[in-house]
Parts: C-alpha cells; structure tokens; sequence
C-alpha cells in the first residue's frame, strides 16, 4: 500500500504481468477463464459510512467469495494497525482469516479493492498457482484479481494530486489498466464506466493503449506500415541466414525442418504462438481459442 509516497507508473513488470496470463490460462482452460463474466458489479461491494463497519467487510468478502467461484470458503475480517494494506492467512478451509489495515475503518469505499487482493490469494493457493519469490507471485495475485474480474477495484482506488497520493496493490496504475483492458477485449466489458477516480481513468486509458498495441504487430494483418516493413527486412534477413531473432520486436524467426517459422506472442493470453512463414496464414491459439489474421 502506498499513501503519501510517490507512485511509479509506466510498466515495469509487463513480463511478469504477461506471464501472469499465459500462467491463468493454461490452470483454468478456455472455459474456466469465461466462467468469470461479468466482473463484480459496484452495487455488491459498495460501503459507505452509513454502513456498520464488520457486518459490511463480512458482506463485502462473501460477495468476493461468490464472484471468484470459492462457495465453501469462509473468510473472517478483522482490522489491526499493520505496515500493509492487507493480509490473509493461507491454510486448508474452510475458513480464512483476513486482517485489514486500520485505516480502513475510515476508508471504508476501498476495503472492497483490499478483499479482492486477499481473495485472490485465496483462490490461488486451492488452485495451486503460484510464482517463485514474493515480487511476482503478488504481481501474479494482483494480475489474476483483475482478469478474473475485480482488479478495477484495485484500479479504482487509485488517487493521486500534488500533495498525496494512495496506491493500493503490486501493479502500476498503468498496469492494471492493461489487465483491465485485456479482459475487457475477452469479455466486451468496459471498465472505465465503474471508475470513481479521475486518475484511474487516465491509468486505464494508458494501458488500454498498450494492449492495443498488443493486437496489432506484425506479423498480424493489422500491423501498421512501419512494422510490416520492419518485418519484412528481418524476414528477408533470417530467410537469407535460416532464421534469427529479431532484437527488440515481439517475434523471431526460426528454421524448422518444414522451412521458416515465425513465433510471437498472442494478443489474448500472451503465449507465443509458431506458424510458417507462407503469406497469409489463418492461426487459432490453442490455449485462448483466438483466431488471428497473419501476413507471414
């Protein structure tokens, strides 16, 4: 949790991130993934001041628990003064134990974003999914909380001006609105309407930006002119020398022993994919189930 400190932003943990997804995707499957839509309405994890503070954690968590498909799960909150936003004990269930940060007792509009993280990490570990090191297995917790439907809330709570600031997760503000964004292309959501902050809006947009990005390199057909030239000089190059990787750009080529094969990343679940290099080729991912329009 960060508040009163600066924010990074920008996207330095993009590779953790994207591994993140591919990691979800192949643990849940095609259909697991869509048994996550809708994400979780507003009106279920709203908590305003008016409301008692344990019976509304208790209700907030419970619909947490719903959302991520977790029903024989029991979560018990309490609140205590700690360096972090949250904590939540792992064991076997069916009850979890979850201690929020002291400054949630007058904060009550984020103890929803908080309870998405702990459940995440909930979900998780009966899933057995977990990232080596305590870095990128909370990047893969906050990544999860959000593709699967709840990270706005972390997004949400997002605030920043020329005096203060408040952050709460693992993400970049940016990042998130990337996670954001890439499921929103799965599910034909759009997030930004649920946004209370101006400043996640912006974060949002950012990301969103680069996820279309991810969309539309080569060797996609919706690659732009620059990058379709680009491509075609690396892949006259390794056609010259039997393939090579492509310093900087997402794909690289690699001689098979049915000729030139190009692999690069796929737009939905990040996993690389491998076609031949022929003109225009039609693949189908076969972890997400994306059909992608190459110009090989």
């Amino acid at each position: 949790m960060t508040g009163g400190s600066e924010v990074v932003h920008g996207f330095p943990h993009l590779d953790t991130v994207r591994a993140a997804i591919t990691a979800l995707h192949k643990r849940l499957s095609y259909d697991g993934i869509r048994g996550y839509a809708p994400s979780v309405a507003p009106v279920d994890v709203a908590f305003s001041d008016l409301d008692d503070l344990y019976p509304g954690a208790q209700r907030v968590a419970r619909a947490l628990v719903q959302h991520f498909r977790l029903p024989d799960a029991r979560l018990i909150v309490s609140f205590r003064e700690m360096q972090h936003a949250a904590g939540v004990e792992l064991a076997a269930g069916p009850e979890y134990f979850i201690e929020l940060n002291d400054r949630f007792r007058t904060h009550r509009e984020d103890i929803g974003a908080a309870l998405a993280h702990e459940v995440a990490h909930v979900l998780l570990h009966r899933l057995d999914l977990a990232f080596p090191g305590t870095r990128d297995n909370e990047i893969l917790t906050d990544t999860v909380t959000t593709y699967l439907g709840a990270g706005w809330l972390l997004l949400d709570a997002f605030r920043e001006d020329g005096v203060s600031s408040q952050k709460l997760g693992y993400l970049t503000p940016e990042e998130f609105g990337y996670v954001l964004a890439k499921r929103a292309l799965v599910f034909d959501e759009d997030p930004a309407i649920w946004f209370t902050s101006p400043q996640a809006y912006v974060a949002y947009t950012k990301g969103s930006a680069l996820a279309g990005q991810d969309g539309r390199q080569p060797p996609l057909t919706a690659a732009g002119r620059s990058g379709r030239r680009a491509y075609a000089r690396n892949r006259a190059a390794a056609l010259k020398h039997g393939g090579h990787g492509s310093p900087g750009a997402p794909y690289a080529f690699e001689q098979g022993a049915d000729g030139l094969r190009v692999s690069f990343p796929c737009p939905t679940c990040c996993q690389r994919i491998r076609v031949p290099v022929r003109g225009r080729v039609r693949a189908r991912c076969g972890l997400c189930r994306t059909v992608l329009e190459c110009d090989t």
